[in-house]
């Protein structure tokens, strides 16, 4: 029936009658000292208006405003995923032995302006990517480096890695294989075969994967196992999910390339890259180029890069023509169907320069 379709979640609530507890000498939970009650810290200097004796009225202070906490982490969390290291720089510690806020004047602000605004994130998210500190170039000029190395002033733009679902959306979404929608269930992307047998997750639970759109959905729709996780994600640093985390770490290692140049799912995002180049309607091979560049990179492409990459156009043009299969081969990469009406040659070509474009630094980072 009805009832049966509807997911049951376990909650938690408070007991009819509270549990007596005590202090416990010298740790010896038989050992009772004083009684002791539900309640905030003094130095919280919590109102009246607000006695926290459970988890309920503790909740309800937390996000009341008079807190002075929360909004402070939340707007330094935001901060950042923007900048790639928030005003105070141990997100797990903001008290004594943390790191104090490089600009506490501007944490303050805006963690008023987040309470005032009826703790609206999308404002704060569009205060700060229209702020003239984020909106700056990440060149990095001599004074820079000899009085702010690390940037914690924030003179230029910062410059770092997207995170690893970031890394893969922002193909999907430059080939326009991307799906937007909004909610629904976890989705079964590509991942190498035979890898839940690995993991001795086989007797049952055999992986078979999406078709269609699905395959298509952003990262946060991945259906996530943390015994055997996706592993193009993993490559880029996208935790397990075990415990967590607070701060990602950001490595660059050899695996990242291969997953950005050989894996399927990158694969058939330059294949489309291409097909959109080519029904562009540019007509010569750096006016190509440069819509190719300001789709992936918000600029066009410069002579270096325009002369590179024509000599390797010409030079795997002339590999796919010798050698059709091959062409033929790197057409068929994904489920999605290729388009007919272009010349396989200049389709498996284009294709071979859109992978480099989405491998590119100036793709991957944020800059």
């Amino acid at each position: 029936g009805p009832e049966e379709m509807v997911a049951k979640v376990p909650v938690m609530r408070e007991r009819s009658h509270s549990r007596e507890t005590f202090i416990h000498i010298r740790g010896n939970f038989l050992d009772h000292g004083e009684q002791v009650f539900p309640g905030a810290p003094e130095f919280f200097q919590v109102p009246e208006s607000f006695p926290i004796r459970n988890r309920l009225e503790f909740a309800r202070w937390l996000v009341s405003g008079k807190n002075p906490l929360v909004a402070r982490v939340v707007v330094n969390r935001f901060w950042q995923n923007y900048f790639g290291h928030g005003l105070v720089r141990t997100p797990d510690d903001y008290g004594a032995h943390g790191t104090p806020p490089t600009h506490p004047l501007l944490l303050d602000w805006l963690a008023t302006e987040f309470v005032e605004s009826g703790w609206d994130m999308k404002r704060i998210h569009r205060l700060i990517v229209t702020s003239a500190t984020y909106r700056q170039s990440s060149v990095t000029r001599p004074e820079h480096l000899e009085i702010d190395p690390v940037n914690l002033y924030h003179a230029r733009a910062p410059r770092f890695r997207m995170m690893g679902e970031f890394v893969r959306d922002n193909a999907l979404a430059i080939s326009g294989l991307l799906k937007r929608d909004f909610g629904g269930a976890g989705v079964k992307p590509y991942q190498p075969p035979g890898l839940w047998v690995e993991v001795s997750l086989s007797g049952g639970r055999k992986f078979i994967r999406d078709k269609g759109e699905k395959l298509y959905r952003r990262s946060m729709y991945t259906y996530w196992k943390r015994s055997a996780p996706q592993p193009a994600l993993m490559a880029f640093d996208t935790p397990s999910r075990e415990v967590c985390v607070l701060q990602r770490q950001r490595t660059n290692t050899p695996m990242q390339a291969l997953v950005t140049l050989n894996d399927d799912q990158f694969v058939e995002a330059a294949r489309h890259f291409a097909r959109r180049i080519l029904n562009s309607g540019e007509k010569t091979f750096p006016d190509k180029l440069n819509f190719a560049f300001e789709w992936a990179t918000g600029r066009p492409a410069d002579q270096l890069r325009i002369d590179v990459l024509k000599e390797f156009y010409d030079e795997q043009s002339k590999v796919f023509k010798d050698d059709p299969k091959r062409a033929d081969e790197l057409l068929s990469v994904g489920e999605s169907p290729r388009d007919e009406k272009l010349d396989p040659y200049d389709h498996a070509a284009w294709t071979l320069l859109a992978s480099i474009i989405l491998n590119l630094d100036e793709t991957l980072n944020r800059e």
